[in-house]
């Protein structure tokens, strides 16, 4: 088994250990995975990763997205935006670089550790970085148009290390 492999593995056994569902998961994009927590769990979600928070204090829209990223050393997902989400994200374990910006082009990487938070709002360029050990970040996507709820496909990608 890969070194990817396992650290993904560990990383669902910890979320599971938590008593977090997982829907889905992805496990084989190329700077990392993911996992999509049960929406429902979403109350326990905030008190276990964003205890300064109160639901009511992240809801833009009817529903709020529980979901794990992980990235890899050295891995940077792609610059991009969302129309129809923002994201709240924690880093839950390693250190991370964050790319931010208010229009297309990319700026400096802002360095996260355990704990950190971070608000991206609707539109705003971001891109997360892997460092030099896996990064694991909670993250929660706000929806903010209620007639039409975000998914996967709502993502921009204005530059991509992988050509997608």
């Amino acid at each position: 088994m890969s070194e990817k492999q396992d650290f993904l593995e560990e990383q669902q056994q910890i979320i599971e250990q938590e008593g977090f569902r997982i829907q889905s998961s992805d496990l084989s994009r190329p700077w990392g995975g993911f996992f999509v927590l049960d929406e429902s769990q979403a109350d326990q979600f905030i008190e276990t990763y964003f205890p300064t928070y109160k639901k009511e204090e992240l809801m833009l829209g009817n529903k709020l997205s529980p979901k794990v990223l992980v990235v890899e050393p050295g891995k940077r997902l792609s610059w991009q935006y969302h129309y129809r989400r923002a994201e709240i994200w924690r880093v839950v374990e390693g250190e991370v670089g964050v790319v931010m910006s208010e229009n297309d082009e990319e700026t400096e990487v802002n360095l996260f550790e355990a704990g950190d938070i971070i608000v991206l709002n609707n539109g705003q360029r971001h891109r997360l970085v892997g460092l030099k050990d896996w990064g694991v970040v909670a993250e929660i996507w706000q929806h903010t148009d209620p007639a039409n709820p975000s998914d996967e496909d709502d993502i921009v990608r204005l530059q991509d290390d992988f050509g997608r």
